[in-house]
C-alpha cells in the first residue's frame, strides 16, 4: 500500500515506519505510517482508512497528511493527489 509514496520517501532521504490498526467498531481499516527528516523524530504521518472489495481488492477511502506543527489535516482521494501534494512541497535535493 502506498508503494509511490514510500518510493517518493525514499528518494528524498525521508525516514519512515508503518503500522496497521484494526479498529473495532468500524468495518475500515487504518493503515498508519509515520514520517520525519531523522530517524527517531518521525513527527508527521499519513493515515489511509481503506476497506477490502467483495472482489478482495483494497479500497482507499480517505488519506489524511497530518504535519507537526500544522493545526488542521489535509485530505486526499487517492495516492496520484496526495504525490502531487507532496512534490509540490517538498524543497529538492541538492
Amino acid at each position: 500500500m502506498l508503494s509511490r509514496t514510500k518510493k517518493f520517501l525514499r528518494a528524498n532521504n525521508i525516514f519512515y515506519d508503518k503500522e496497521h490498526v484494526n479498529p473495532l467498531m468500524v468495518p475500515d481499516r487504518i493503515y498508519v505510517l509515520n514520517f520525519g527528516l531523522e530517524e527517531d523524530a518521525l513527527n508527521n504521518r499519513f493515515i489511509v482508512e481503506y476497506a477490502y472489495t467483495w472482489t478482495g481488492r483494497i479500497k482507499i477511502n480517505k488519506i489524511t497528511i497530518r504535519l507537526h506543527n500544522h493545526v488542521g489535516p489535509h485530505e486526499f482521494r487517492n495516492e496520484s493527489e496526495l504525490l502531487h501534494y507532496l512534490k509540490k512541497h517538498t524543497k529538492p535535493n541538492k
